[in-house]
């Protein structure tokens, strides 16, 4: 049949036959179809997701990431822990050993006379009381890293610098207030270097617990006067002064406290921020494991080569940054097992380091401990991640 024309000469469009209208009515219902399968796939997705989405301000997190954060500090102290050994006893100025520090053949003539002195355990020694205070330590300080990174940076928004430094920090100060007698405790062991005093865990304690400076020193720090005064003075101070207690368990605390906001904000800064440069999309396939269910598609999981750099970078930055106030620490804490017996103050502490050793004298061991810290940090973050991994979150 010709085809109909308009006045204007335009074709006009052929009427379509019922079977093409029924073609039509096919596709629209199949499009229709695709349409509604797809919105279920996605809504399907996003359900999966906000199921596999945890909270972690939830107990049940809490606790698995104290567990993961407890076996990360025990695994990564039990690798370093003769480097410790050695560490405090440089660090404290340990009579016996002090001929040997500020060399690297200082440190393996150090262990050496260790492995002759007391064997294999002597280069352990304290070891136990270090895993006593190290996974409460270590748990405590990555469940509430992870708690107060939670407050603090509710969304990627609030991803700053100085909130994961704060982070860390808090993290940092809220694990040492519990765990600092243990610390102690810990220190004084390794500090025994004589063949016939190998104290015991209880025997430290008690040690400790009745330490109290003698009263020549507490008259030493008497204003300068004379006859009754002085003396009148001398009983006073000694009346107030603690001679025994739970507060010798806490030598040296102030200096850790200030040292604890370097190194705990820096070690998580540095580890979270070299972990963001190692997911840039341009790295990412060589430094990322495909996603886990648990997984946040923006922050993937680091393969094993990459997740320890990262750990060694905080570890290296963190321990720079508070190395000095940690020799004061060591010194402060060791203060009833060498000398008069009375605590001193920080600045005391930092007085009687510069007398000795100037300024040389605040970076003592600091060889060993890079040597220590970088995988003892590395495999710390290492295996928080796998652990976190292998208890679901």
């Amino acid at each position: 049949m010709p085809p109909r024309f308009q006045d204007n000469g335009a074709v006009l469009s052929k009427p379509a036959t019922s079977s093409e209208m029924e073609a039509e009515k096919k596709n629209f219902v199949i499009d229709h179809d695709a349409q509604v399968q797809g919105s279920n796939k996605l809504l399907r997705e996003d359900s999966n997701e906000q199921k596999n989405k945890i909270n972690k301000q939830s107990m049940d997190y809490v606790i698995r990431s104290g567990i993961a954060g407890g076996l990360a500090g025990c695994a990564a102290k039990t690798v370093v822990g003769p480097l410790d050994r050695v560490k405090i006893l440089f660090q404290a100025s340990s009579p016996q050993f002090a001929k040997y520090s500020g060399s690297w053949l200082g440190l393996i003539s150090a262990m050496r006379q260790i492995n002759q002195q007391d064997g294999l355990r002597g280069l352990f020694r304290g070891h136990s009381a270090t895993l006593l205070r190290i996974f409460p330590y270590a748990g405590i300080k990555f469940l509430a890293y992870e708690q107060f990174r939670a407050i603090m940076i509710a969304n990627p928004e609030q991803e700053t610098p100085l909130r994961r430094l704060l982070s860390g920090s808090l993290a940092g100060v809220t694990s040492v207030f519990f765990t600092y007698p243990l610390e102690i405790i810990r220190v004084r062991l390794a500090f025994e270097t004589k063949r016939d005093a190998r104290a015991s865990l209880s025997g430290i304690c008690n040690q400790i617990y009745h330490e109290h400076p003698p009263r020549s020193s507490i008259v030493d720090t008497t204003p300068p006067t004379t006859g009754p005064v002085k003396e009148a003075a001398a009983q006073t101070l000694e009346k107030v002064t603690p001679r025994s207690g739970l507060v010798n368990f806490y030598r040296g605390f102030s200096p850790t406290l200030v040292g604890m906001f370097p190194y705990a904000g820096m070690s998580f800064l540095t580890h979270d921020t070299v972990g963001d440069w190692l997911r840039y999309p341009s790295l990412a396939p060589y430094t990322t494991l495909p996603l886990a269910p648990t997984d946040s598609p923006s922050r993937p999981r680091l393969n094993n080569p990459a997740q320890l750099t990262a750990g060694a970078a905080a570890g290296l930055v963190s321990q720079s940054v508070s190395y000095p106030l940690e020799v004061i620490r060591r010194r402060m804490q060791v203060g009833g097992a060498v000398g008069s017996g009375r605590m001193l103050s920080m600045r005391e502490t930092a007085a009687i380091i510069w007398a000795e050793r100037g300024f040389g004298g605040f970076f003592v061991g600091l060889g060993i401990g890079y040597i220590k810290i970088l995988p003892m940090v590395a495999l710390s973050f290492w295996v928080y991640e796998r652990g976190k991994g292998w208890l679901g979150i």
